[in-house]
């Protein structure tokens, strides 16, 4: 990982308890409704980002138990957390995306191609400031243009529609490997679970 996305340990400690608690908050406050192109970039974003940190945090605090406080003593694990969430974040993001637009097509005709790429791209800008690494994000839009080209749009949110960010989630948790061959049932569920609840808040809050 490059060095200018090293932080003091004590500044990674408050900002992965930060990470934590954020998105929890969240998706907790009060749901408004998607009217616009904004709405649904914004909705992509913020549920992404509370899937992605509940399932890794999640993951890890049931895998390592009394021990998991401990992790924030250490600054090479914290790294390697880091570099775990923003490529399950990025799958997320991807995942989600084709799911609103292949729904939205599906339900409303909408226009979906040149959207979905203007969405992500507004959220990599975004978030290349708050430290997603150029790395991730040149791979995670390289991906999604050749996601695009061969998606099936009214059909994507229909089969199988957040598997890479599953197995995102499986690859990139900083588990022993023989660990995680033993959970991986469990994490993938843990995940659908998390989206079957985005996605029936998606259709609630649709109102383009």
């Amino acid at each position: 990982m490059s060095s200018k996305y090293k932080l003091k340990l004590k500044d990674l400690k408050l900002d992965y308890i930060k990470e934590y608690v954020s998105p929890i908050f969240n998706f907790l406050k009060p749901k408004k409704k998607i009217t616009n192109i904004s709405d649904l970039k914004n909705f992509i974003q913020r549920k992404s980002a509370w899937v992605s940190q509940e399932t890794l945090y999640g993951y890890l605090k049931t895998r390592m138990g009394t021990k998991y406080v401990l992790m924030f003593e250490d600054e090479i694990f914290l790294e390697s957390i880091n570099k775990a969430k923003w490529n399950i974040y990025s799958e997320c993001l991807q995942d989600l995306t084709l799911y609103c637009l292949s729904y939205l097509k599906n339900k409303y005709s909408f226009d979906q191609v040149s959207q979905a790429q203007t969405i992500l791209e507004n959220i990599f800008t975004e978030e290349k400031l708050n430290g997603m690494p150029d790395e991730v994000i040149e791979k995670s839009k390289s991906n999604f243009a050749n996601r695009i080209n061969k998606v099936q749009w009214s059909e994507y949110h229909r089969n199988s529609p957040f598997e890479n960010s599953g197995y995102a989630l499986y690859k990139w948790a900083p588990i022993a490997e023989e660990l995680k061959k033993l959970d991986k049932k469990i994490v993938l569920n843990s995940i659908h679970l998390k989206w079957e609840n985005i996605k029936k808040e998606f259709s609630n809050l649709i109102n383009l």
